[in-house]
């Protein structure tokens, strides 16, 4: 099974809704959605549309250590969850954030903590990170660590999370042969369950072109 969606909703979400049938919010990543605009997204979406969360970023600026500063963010991260039915969380590690055993060691309880509050849990590293490393780690705490397949090849695992920050950064787009590369290691992957999302500035029509390159149903 192959999901497909944006980081964040690139064009209005009524015409999002129509193409695919997962989003990860960003707004939860700097700031909180109204629940006006809660309530809204989770009126206009289709029946069974899947939403994750990506974590505020205060949990990484922490350094993923257990104190009031994460707590509290956690606790409003879960009521926005409860609203939306989002059973996804998203943590994307700082570039500060590096692999020593201290952190790596604080990294898997918070994972093991977070888990008890989300259905599915997953961990972004930063650069200095071995992706193999890192999917070991979130894994024994029942997390799942993202990658770019394009850069970092496919997880060894049965369900995979990758996030697509765009060929040379967040500003530049994908040509044709990087979706039809994108399309084949999904196609051979083995995994029961993989997500893919893109979160360059072209996310929209990139995702859009990745799904028809898949043929995945509209």
């Amino acid at each position: 099974m192959i999901t497909v969606g944006c980081a964040g909703f690139p064009v209005p979400a009524t015409r999002y809704f129509k193409e695919f049938m997962f989003v990860e919010v960003q707004e939860t990543h700097v700031s909180t959605p109204g629940p006006g605009t809660v309530r809204r997204w989770r009126r206009e979406a289709p029946a069974d549309f899947k939403f994750a969360l990506l974590g505020p970023r205060e949990i990484g600026q922490e350094g993923f250590r257990d104190g009031k500063v994460i707590e509290t963010a956690l606790k409003t991260l879960e009521g926005i969850g409860a609203e939306l039915n989002a059973q996804t969380a998203v943590f994307v590690g700082p570039p500060e954030f590096t692999p020593t055993k201290t952190n790596k060691a604080m990294l898997k309880d918070f994972l093991v903590g977070v888990k008890k509050r989300f259905g599915r849990v997953v961990f972004e590293p930063g650069t200095g990170w071995d992706p193999d490393e890192s999917d070991e780690l979130a894994n024994e705490a029942g997390a799942l660590s993202a990658r770019d397949p394009l850069l970092a090849g496919t997880s060894k695992l049965k369900e995979a999370y990758y996030r697509l920050h765009g060929p040379a950064g967040h500003k530049s787009r994908y040509e044709d042969p990087a979706i039809e590369r994108l399309a084949e290691i999904a196609r051979e992957a083995s995994h029961e369950h993989a997500t893919y999302v893109f979160t360059n500035v072209d996310m929209f029509a990139d995702a859009k072109r990745f799904k028809k390159a898949l043929k995945l149903p509209g």
